[in-house]
């Protein structure tokens, strides 16, 4: 190989080394600034959200997960604009991050029987 050939060549291989290495720093600083979400597991049965009194914080990333024991249940923050259904037996994931200090009722919206509008629970939200 000439000189001017194996010029190129360690040229290259010292781009691609330069740009790998600037992806890998890329790549752990991206990751320090990602929020970890915390989860929080609720379980829903007839009639009651175990637990049904949470503690959030203002702007901290949050994963209600929630199972349901017995009945298709319905998750509902009505000054947060969240709703889900809980099917039984599969776990279901609420993912949000409050932007508001104050107090947000939850509920099922899902009619489940005799006891069903009693099937709430409140989140507070500090600041």
């Amino acid at each position: 190989m000439d000189h001017a050939r194996r010029q190129i060549c360690l040229r290259a291989v010292y781009g691609i080394g330069a740009l790998l290495s600037g992806a890998a720093i890329n790549a752990r600083g991206q990751t320090k600034n990602v929020a970890k979400e915390r989860v929080i597991k609720i379980q829903a049965k007839k009639f009651v959200y175990t637990p049904n009194q949470i503690v959030l914080k203002m702007g901290e990333p949050v994963v209600l997960e929630f199972t349901s024991v017995d009945f298709v249940h319905g998750f509902r923050i009505p000054d947060m604009n969240i709703r889900a259904d809980l099917p039984p037996g599969k776990v279901t994931q609420v993912r949000l991050t409050p932007d508001k200090a104050g107090d947000y009722d939850f509920l099922c919206d899902n009619f489940c029987g005799s006891g069903h509008e009693e099937m709430n629970g409140k989140i507070t939200v500090t600041g």
